[in-house]
């Protein structure tokens, strides 16, 4: 009898290949890998899986799919939104008004288009964005290794001083750049000694807190609401660089590497099979509705407090702490001082996020390229190769807070940057379509216009992006 169901199994084609055991498939929090667990990396199948990826359906002990408000997608909405996302809006809304409601709006559509795309692909055939990245050509490793590098130098500093910015305004007695300094230590802390699970949770904190203080502000801001219904409909500013202006807050808001990264978060959480594609997507959904009530807040505030105030914004971050001196004028010291805390955890969760996901992103990266098998401890959170971005990200980015920012470094960055959203556009229209898929998760015609749009107007952002970096 024994024999009889050992042949009867072995005779099923989708059960006679055993599913490979591999770190970090440890449950739906993600708690860390399991060192005594080591495969060779798989080789593709025909249909565009991973090997073994679909018979990992209950790798997680049949866990049922259902989605929950905090999931990864709450860390993309902590993440995508920084300090100069929150003033590019708020100039915005000084600017022109409501004008380019519509713009923001359209803005959130793409990135829902793009990051589900991101997310499809990882949970349909069990690669990593890299992974697919790798199977398009060689130039994508070309373009990523030195992007991701010079990138989490740049990105460092800006964003130690982007959190510190509100703490001095806060406490002017400390200063700035203690704050950056202590900010990226924390956020250095945060991510080596803990797992995803805790990054997620403090991120769902920060959000609500920044959620919570600039809707509260729009409110009290009492917007148009006949001007704001008429903001949906498509108009241009008359100014000779409204079209690039509007591109780019359509494009640049919620949109940085860290969309790239949804897909390890996916894995993180321990939503890594196609089960869980449509939480995925509610995820996903959520996380841009967050962002997108969130900008949109922002741009009634610009709209409403900064236009009314007559009132020129400073560039860059700094932007930020001028329009806290008109809270203070016009809704007195406590709205002020809200603000400055809904600012500090919009940074701190930016900074959060980026530590972790990019780091992860890194891991993968240098894991692939050194040929490490699949789970390898030194690829997941708190490898060797986790770590190594992360003291990157962190310490090496304090020396640009003590001088000007080198100008070559800085070219560097704002031509691969631009660069960017492109590339991703463009390389999810590759993978999600053809043998680099299984047919059920291709795009279908709608999917492949949408992203083909998004990838159209990316690259001409990119351009523009490009041509004001070099210029």
């Amino acid at each position: 009898m024994t024999g009889l169901l050992q042949l009867s199994v072995s005779s099923v084609p989708c059960l006679s290949r055993a599913p490979p055991r591999r770190y970090g498939a440890s449950g739906p929090q993600g708690a860390g890998p399991r060192p005594t667990e080591v495969v060779p990396v798989t080789e593709p199948i025909d249909d565009g899986r991973k090997a073994g990826h679909h018979e990992r359906v209950d790798d997680d002990g049949g866990q049922v799919a259902k989605w929950k408000i905090i999931g990864p997608g709450i860390v993309v909405a902590g993440t995508g939104v920084g300090a100069a996302d929150m003033v590019a809006t708020l100039v915005a809304g000084s600017r022109y008004g409501y004008m380019l409601l519509w713009a923001v709006l359209f803005g959130v559509i793409m990135k829902i288009i793009l990051v589900e795309g991101a997310g499809r692909y990882s949970l349909a055939t069990g690669y990593t964005m890299f992974e697919g990245w790798r199977r398009l050509g060689k130039w994508t490793t070309f373009y990523f290794a030195p992007y991701i590098v010079i990138w989490g130098f740049v990105y460092g500093a800006s964003a130690m001083s982007s959190t510190a910015l509100p703490l001095a305004a806060l406490f002017p007695q400390v200063p700035l750049i203690a704050f950056a300094i202590a900010t990226g230590i924390i956020g250095f802390l945060l991510v080596w000694f803990n797992h995803y699970a805790i990054v997620e949770k403090v991120s769902a904190v920060l959000v609500g807190l920044m959620f919570l203080t600039i809707v509260t502000l729009a409110i009290i801001a009492l917007p148009n609401v006949p001007e704001m219904l008429g903001g949906l409909v498509p108009r241009l500013p008359d100014d000779p660089n409204g079209i690039m202006y509007t591109l780019a807050l359509a494009g640049g808001v919620g949109g940085t590497i860290t969309l790239a990264a949804y897909g390890y978060w996916l894995r993180e959480k321990g939503w890594y099979t196609p089960k869980w594609m449509q939480v995925m997507r509610i995820d996903n959904t959520m996380a841009y509705v967050i962002t997108g009530i969130f900008v949109v807040s922002m741009l009634i505030v610009g709209a409403e407090v900064v236009r009314a105030a007559g009132v020129t914004l400073s560039a860059g971050d700094k932007g930020l702490l001028d329009l806290e001196r008109v809270l203070e004028e016009r809704y007195g010291l406590f709205v002020g001082k809200a603000f400055l805390v809904g600012f500090f955890a919009a940074a701190l969760s930016s900074v959060i996020g980026v530590w972790n996901g990019v780091s992860l992103m890194f891991a993968d990266f240098m894991g692939r390229m050194r040929g490490l098998p699949d789970g390898h401890p030194d690829t997941r959170v708190g490898g060797k190769y986790f770590k190594w971005y992360l003291i990157w990200l962190t310490f090496p980015p304090m020396i640009l807070l003590f001088l000007d920012q080198p100008f070559g470094l800085i070219i560097a960055y704002g031509v691969l940057g631009a660069l960017f959203m492109p590339f991703m556009a463009v390389a999810n229209l590759g993978l999600l379509n053809g043998k680099h898929i299984p047919a059920e998760w291709r795009n279908n015609w709608w999917q492949n216009i949408a992203l083909g749009i998004t990838a159209v107007l990316f690259i001409i952002l990119g351009v523009y992006q490009l041509w004001n970096a070099i210029t």
